[in-house]
């Protein structure tokens, strides 16, 4: 039986020891300040959410004929404390061509988290670290108790809102020119409703 790879013994590990430690290890793991942080597997509400999330961003993106493309926990490095961040959200758009050497996503254009109570603290704190990214103009977080999601959207002037509020009708996002009613996330889930026509 293989042993599993050793984390460094260093006191914190840059964006390079963790991809390469990151590779030869099973699991999920973002590095958050230096330090590699597992992550759970994806409960079935917030599995199923994801997959709609997925099909509703596609089928939007090629039906407009744009040039961006979903991408499921994909890697993306802030520009806060870059060294030292690799965070992974639940799922990122990029208008940027795909490429077999690149592991992590260099230019998202909305990162979209879904928000469970046993990882609320470390996904607020993802929320602040995409804010960071220059190419990052919609972060999307969805609730997985309720029906309800939060868009923040960065201003014309490249700044962001000081404050937000938690909506359960429609959401628009700038970034992939494109509105949803929020119900749509949660088609496949035990917290399904009709959507209004």
């Amino acid at each position: 039986m293989n042993a599993l790879p050793k984390m460094p013994l260093v006191a914190r590990m840059t964006v390079a020891e963790f991809m390469e430690w990151s590779a030869a290890t099973p699991g999920r793991w973002q590095l958050m300040d230096g330090e590699p942080v597992a992550m759970a597997p994806a409960s079935d509400t917030h599995g199923s959410i994801q997959a709609e999330m997925v099909a509703l961003f596609r089928n939007h993106l090629r039906a407009r004929g744009l040039p961006c493309r979903v991408v499921v926990a994909p890697g993306v490095v802030p520009r806060l404390r870059a060294s030292k961040n690799v965070r992974v959200p639940d799922l990122a758009v990029t208008c940027q061509a795909p490429s077999l050497q690149r592991r992590l996503m260099e230019q998202p254009v909305m990162a979209v988290e879904i928000l469970s109570p046993s990882n609320e603290d470390d996904t607020w704190r993802n929320v602040w670290s995409y804010a960071s990214i220059p190419s990052v103009r919609d972060i999307l977080v969805v609730r997985s108790l309720e029906i309800g999601a939060e868009v923040i959207s960065r201003r014309e002037d490249g700044s962001w809102p000081e404050d937000f509020t938690t909506v359960s009708g429609r959401v628009r996002l700038a970034s992939i020119d494109a509105e949803f009613d929020v119900a749509e996330f949660y088609a496949t889930t035990e917290l399904a409703r009709p959507v209004a026509p």
